[in-house]
C-alpha cells in the first residue's frame, strides 16, 4: 500500500497528531495491520488495521463485540487482586474525527485503530516462566469476560472451531479436487480419515450440557498475548476479532497447542515436532491460578479433548486450504499451508502418544489449585 494512503487513514483517528510514519506491524496471518508513530510526547503511537472482510463479513459486528469488552473489562480489573507489582492493560477503540469506531475508505476497505499497548509479543514459549505467564494472562482474560452474558455478543464467525464442520468442509472440497501423491498428501489424508471418529467430542459436549458457551477470545495463541518487556509478566490480551461466545476449551486448546511446540506453527522439520508436556504444566498453572473460580468439574473432563481436538483442526483447515488453492491464509509458497498442515499433525501425534501423561498433569494442576 502506498505511504500517502496509509497516511490519509491514520489521519482519520488522530487529525491533532502529525503523522511521522506508517509500518507494516506483526505477522498476523488474516488483518493487515500497521504501526502509526506520531509526533507526541506521549501516546507516540498506535495501531491502525485493515480488517479481513473475506473473513470478517460482518466487520461492524467485530467491533461491536470489541466495545462490549472494552466497556465492561475495566470495572471487572478492578474486582480482581492483583499482585502489586502488576499491571494489565486492556486496549481501547480510538474513534474517528466523526465520532466513528470505524473508517471505510473509496474500495470499501473496513479500517478501525486501536491504542497502542507497549510490550512484546513471542512466537515461541522459550522458558516454564514465560509458558506461566501465557497461562496467567488467558486465565485474567477469561476471568475479564466470565460475567458478560453471551447474549451481548454476536457470533462474528459462525462455525469457528466446530471442527464437524471442518470436516465438512474439507469433504466438499476433496470431491472437487484431484490430490496429488506426494508422501506428504497421502500422509494428510490417511490422518484425517484416522481420526474421523473422535472429531465432534468437544460440540457433544456442548449439545449434552456438559460444557456451556461462554465468551472466548477465539484466537489465544500465545503471540497473542502481550508480555512487559522488562519484568516478563503477562499485561494484555491482544488481537480482539475473534471475540464472541463459544467453548473456553477452545481457547485454552489453542493456547496449549501453540504454546507447547518449541519448534513454532512455520517449522519444516515435522517430524522433530513434539508437545512439551513441561511447558503444558507451566501453562495449566498459570491459568488455573486465575480461571478455577468458573471452571467446573466437566471442564476439566474435557481439557485433554480440547488440546488434541484444536490441533487436529487447524491442521484440517490449512490442509483444506491447501487443497482449494490456498484461499484463506496468507502463504508465502505454494505448498505452505500443506507443510503447516503437517505441523499440526505431528503436533497431535505426540500429543496422542502423551496422553497419560497430560491427564495425570491437568489432575495435579487440578490439585495444586
Amino acid at each position: 500500500m502506498e505511504l500517502d494512503f496509509l497516511v490519509n487513514i491514520a489521519s482519520q483517528f488522530k487529525p491533532d497528531r502529525q503523522i511521522l510514519e506508517v509500518q507494516e506491524f506483526g505477522n498476523g496471518n488474516i488483518n493487515k495491520t500497521f504501526r502509526v508513530s506520531l509526533d507526541a510526547s506521549e501516546e507516540r503511537y498506535f495501531i491502525l488495521q485493515r480488517i479481513n472482510t473475506q473473513v470478517f463479513s460482518q466487520p461492524e459486528l467485530v467491533m461491536q463485540n470489541m466495545r462490549v469488552f472494552c466497556d465492561r473489562a475495566p470495572e471487572n480489573l478492578q474486582k480482581i487482586n492483583l499482585e502489586p507489582d502488576r499491571r494489565w492493560e486492556i486496549p481501547s477503540i480510538l474513534l474517528t474525527q466523526k465520532g466513528q469506531e470505524y473508517w471505510r475508505d473509496r474500495e470499501g476497505g473496513f479500517w478501525r485503530a486501536i491504542r497502542f499497548i507497549e510490550g512484546q509479543t513471542y512466537d515461541i514459549i522459550t522458558n516454564s516462566q514465560q509458558a506461566k505467564e501465557v497461562g496467567y494472562g488467558l486465565g485474567l482474560f477469561h476471568t475479564l469476560l466470565s460475567n458478560i452474558p453471551c447474549e451481548e455478543l454476536a457470533d462474528t464467525l459462525e462455525g469457528f472451531h466446530i471442527l464437524p464442520r471442518y470436516l465438512e468442509q474439507y469433504d466438499r472440497i476433496l470431491e472437487k479436487t484431484s490430490p496429488s501423491t506426494t508422501a506428504e498428501v497421502k500422509y494428510t489424508l490417511q490422518f484425517v480419515e484416522n481420526r474421523r471418529h473422535w472429531a465432534t467430542i468437544l460440540e457433544d459436549a456442548k449439545q449434552l450440557g456438559k460444557l456451556p458457551l461462554r465468551p472466548i477470545h477465539g484466537d489465544p495463541k500465545v503471540n497473542n498475548v502481550m508480555m512487559d518487556a522488562s519484568t516478563g509478566q503477562a499485561i494484555a490480551m491482544v488481537d480482539l476479532d475473534t471475540i464472541k461466545p463459544g467453548l473456553v476449551h477452545y481457547d485454552i486448546g489453542d493456547c496449549l497447542r501453540s504454546g507447547c511446540n518449541l519448534l513454532g506453527e512455520e517449522t519444516e522439520n515435522w517430524d522433530e515436532v513434539s508437545f512439551n508436556t513441561d511447558l503444558c504444566q507451566a501453562i495449566l498453572q498459570g491459568y488455573l491460578s486465575m480461571a478455577q473460580s468458573f471452571l467446573t468439574e466437566n471442564d476439566y473432563a474435557y481439557l485433554y479433548d480440547s488440546i488434541r481436538a484444536i490441533a487436529f483442526e487447524l491442521g484440517l483447515r490449512f490442509f483444506s486450504d491447501y487443497l482449494a488453492g490456498n484461499v484463506y491464509f496468507k502463504v508465502k509458497y505454494p505448498e505452505h499451508n500443506l507443510n503447516r498442515a503437517m505441523v499440526q499433525f505431528k503436533l497431535v501425534e505426540s500429543i496422542e502418544r502423551q496422553e497419560s501423561i497430560i491427564r495425570d498433569l491437568i489432575q495435579e494442576c487440578l490439585s495444586d489449585n
